[in-house]
């Protein structure tokens, strides 16, 4: 039996928690008429931060500016595909963009614009984190990686006692080791660990397209300006660095504020395997929302500043997180659970880096996971 499948949610007493609010969100979009996936603001959406991603490029291509003038392109491309990761790809790869699952599909490849595999993502994502959230060694997004301590659970060492000072420099470097190693890595451990149960053929397949999809991407952003349009190699190395650099430093981070922050918990499997909560109340132990009130960058993260509706709620498109949040909220608290919140993004900022401090420094194992 793979690790994956030792670990299970039981509850001493089923909790009527889950039901309730789902009949009470189900009750919302009848009343409401409004459709579960993406309205007419999403479909605007996703034109713009496409168009974020791509126009910058062809003007780099085009009009070859000065280097002061490509470095903001780049810039603006990295939070472009940011943007896209959060509010499209995101999105589709739970099958919360449209009811067609072809469309999900084809704008789940959206992945590929930041040069990653969507096979991977989908097991890391929707499989181990949605279902084993903050919980060792299964969810990934916390997976110990040496440098950066984001689990009680995790063998501290010296270097952590400074990863609130240098942690955010190691968020920046995220896409760019998920274009060039992250994703044959985890092809490999996917693979070994039980969580990828596709066929030897169909892995094969998997394979095949990613080096076919990382080798067009690659030559996309290199061969293309530097061979085709006479850029200058060095400026394009420095864009391309300057764009994922970017990208990698505003998904990590926006992802880290909803987990790894104070309050949140990191519970730990019994003897048996069996994590004593339900699932549903562990999602919001776990899960933190921020800054509900900031419209702006609700639009541009793509709701993930609602991450409890998310993991209550991950097939409803983000565009309604807003108005089911006090659906939540109000649920919550008749049945005596805690629903976190930080009031605005610096809130959450500051708990996230005082938790980079916490578990860097902790002496006592129950102090840092309380």
């Amino acid at each position: 039996m793979k690790i994956h499948e030792k670990v299970k949610f039981a509850a001493p007493e089923k909790s009527e928690f889950f039901p309730t609010l789902k009949k009470r969100v189900d009750q919302y979009f009848i009343e409401s008429q409004n459709t579960r996936y993406a309205d007419r603001s999403m479909i605007i959406k996703t034109s713009v931060l496409l168009a974020l991603y791509i126009v910058p490029f062809i003007l780099l291509l085009t009009l070859q500016p000065p280097f002061w003038a490509s470095l903001i392109l780049w810039l603006l491309m990295g939070l472009g595909i940011s943007g896209i990761g959060m509010s499209v790809m995101h999105d589709a790869n739970h099958g919360a963009y449209s009811k067609n699952p072809s469309v999900n599909k084809w704008m789940g490849y959206s992945i590929n614009l930041a040069g990653a595999g969507v096979d991977n993502w989908k097991f890391q994502h929707n499989i181990l984190h949605h279902t084993y959230t903050n919980v060792v060694p299964m969810d990934e997004d916390i997976r110990d990686r040496g440098i950066v301590k984001l689990s009680p659970h995790h063998e501290p060492k010296r270097v952590h006692r400074f990863q609130y000072l240098y942690a955010f420099a190691f968020y920046g470097i995220l896409t760019l080791y998920w274009v060039l190693l992250k994703d044959f890595i985890q092809y490999h451990g996917f693979i070994k660990s039980g969580v990828n149960r596709k066929s030897t053929q169909e892995n094969r397949r998997m394979l095949l397209g990613l080096i076919l999809m990382k080798s067009i991407y690659l030559f996309a952003f290199f061969g293309v300006p530097i061979f085709l349009f006479q850029l200058p190699w060095l400026e394009v190395v420095a864009g391309f660095l300057l764009m994922h650099f970017t990208a990698g430093t505003v998904l990590t981070v926006i992802f880290q504020l909803a987990h790894t922050v104070e309050g949140t918990s990191h519970p730990m499997a019994n003897e048996q395997g069996i994590i004593e909560k339900d699932w549903a109340i562990h999602q919001l132990e776990t899960t933190v929302n921020f800054s509900p009130r900031n419209k702006w960058l609700s639009w541009y993260i793509g709701g993930l500043n609602f991450q409890i509706e998310h993991h209550l709620f991950p097939k409803i498109c983000h565009v309604h997180y807003p108005e089911i949040a006090p659906i939540v909220k109000k649920t919550a608290h008749e049945f005596g659970l805690v629903y976190q919140e930080n009031a605005t993004f610096m809130k959450a900022l500051r708990s996230h880096i005082m938790t980079l401090h916490r578990f860097g420094s902790f002496h006592d194992l129950n102090e840092a996971i309380g």
